[in-house]
C-alpha cells in the first residue's frame, strides 16, 4: 500500500540546486516504489546566506528555527501524510514534535545512530559543522547510545566545499577518507556522514566503506525507519507510547491556539 512521507530539511532547498537534485535522485533510488517522499525546506529568507551553519551552531538560534520543524510536522499530519521526517543531523525539536503527532516521526541523527548499532559496536560522526560536536554527543546520550558513541570528527572541509564537490567530487572524497581513517584508528566501526549534503554526495559516488568500515547511508536509514513504522501501525496497530510527559499528545485544538498565539502559521 502506498505511503507519503514529508521530508523536512534544515536548508532552503531552492537555494541549493545541485544538492536538491541529488537528494531527489537519492530518495527515488532508496525508497520503495510505492513510497512518495515530498521534499520541504526552510522558508526562503530564513538565513542570511544559503549556509544554515552560521545560525545552527548556536543553541538559541537553532531552538528558534526549530519552530519551523514543529509547524511542518503539524502541517504534515493535517495534510494526511503517513510519516514525518526531520532530515538533518541535529534532529531539531524531534522529541517535542513527536509528542504532538500521531503519525510516525523520525529523525536523521537518531535513525543513523540506531542503525549504526546493527553494523558495529562503536559509531563515529563525521561533520563539517564542528560547532555541533557538543549537541551530537548530547543526542547520543539522550538516545541511550553514549556507550556506543566513538566521538565526532571534523572532516576538514565546509558546506560550500561539499556543494562544489557535486560537480567534481574526487578531491573532497579523498579528504573524507583521510579524516575517516583517523576516527577508525580511534576505534570507530561505523562512520556516519553527519550532515545530509555530505551523505548524499558520498552515496552518489558509491562510497559505502573506508578500509572495511561501513560509511552509513544515513538518509536511507530514516527512509526505511519511516516505512517500517508506517507498516507497523497499519499492519499490527503498533505505534509509539502515548503516556507520560514526553509522549502524550496534547489536544490538537490547543496546539493550534498556541501556535497562532506565538505567531506561527502554516509552514507552507
Amino acid at each position: 500500500m502506498a505511503m507519503k512521507i514529508w521530508h523536512q530539511s534544515f536548508t532552503v532547498l531552492s537555494d541549493l540546486g545541485a544538492y536538491d537534485d541529488a537528494l531527489k535522485a537519492h530518495f527515488k533510488r532508496v525508497a520503495r516504489p510505492d513510497t512518495e517522499i515530498v521534499m520541504h525546506g526552510m522558508k526562503p529568507g530564513t538565513y542570511r546566506t544559503n549556509y544554515p551553519g552560521i545560525d545552527i551552531r548556536y543553541a538559541g538560534l537553532q531552538h528558534l528555527h526549530a519552530t519551523q520543524f514543529i509547524q511542518a510536522g503539524l502541517d504534515a499530519e493535517r495534510e494526511g501524510f503517513d510519516a514525518y521526517a526531520i532530515s538533518t543531523l541535529p534532529d531539531p525539536a524531534l522529541r517535542e514534535t513527536r509528542s504532538m503527532l500521531r503519525i510516525p516521526v523520525v529523525g536523521y541523527g537518531e535513525s543513523a545512530m540506531l542503525s549504526s548499532c546493527l553494523l558495529g559496536s562503536k559509531f563515529a560522526v563525521m561533520v563539517f559543522i564542528s560547532e555541533l560536536t557538543d549537541l551530537i554527543a548530547a543526542n547520543a546520550e539522550k538516545y541511550g547510545l553514549a556507550g556506543r558513541f566513538a566521538g565526532v570528527t571534523d572532516v576538514g572541509f565546509r558546506f560550500n566545499d561539499v556543494l562544489e564537490a557535486f560537480s567534481s567530487p574526487g578531491p573532497l572524497i579523498d579528504r573524507f577518507r583521510e579524516a575517516a581513517r583517523k576516527r577508525i584508528a580511534a576505534g570507530a566501526e561505523v562512520l556516519i556522514p553527519g550532515e545530509a549534503p555530505l551523505c548524499v554526495l558520498l552515496m552518489s559516488q558509491g562510497v559505502s566503506s573506508v578500509d572495511g568500515v561501513p560509511v552509513l547511508d544515513s538518509l536511507s536509514c530514516w527512509v526505511k525507519h519511516a516505512e517500517m513504522l508506517v507498516d507497523l501501525k497499519r499492519q499490527s496497530g503498533v505505534e509509539r507510547c502515548q503516556r507520560g510527559y514526553f509522549n502524550e499528545p496534547p489536544p490538537r485544538e490547543r496546539i493550534d491556539e498556541l501556535m497562532a498565539f506565538y505567531g506561527r502559521g502554516s509552514a507552507a
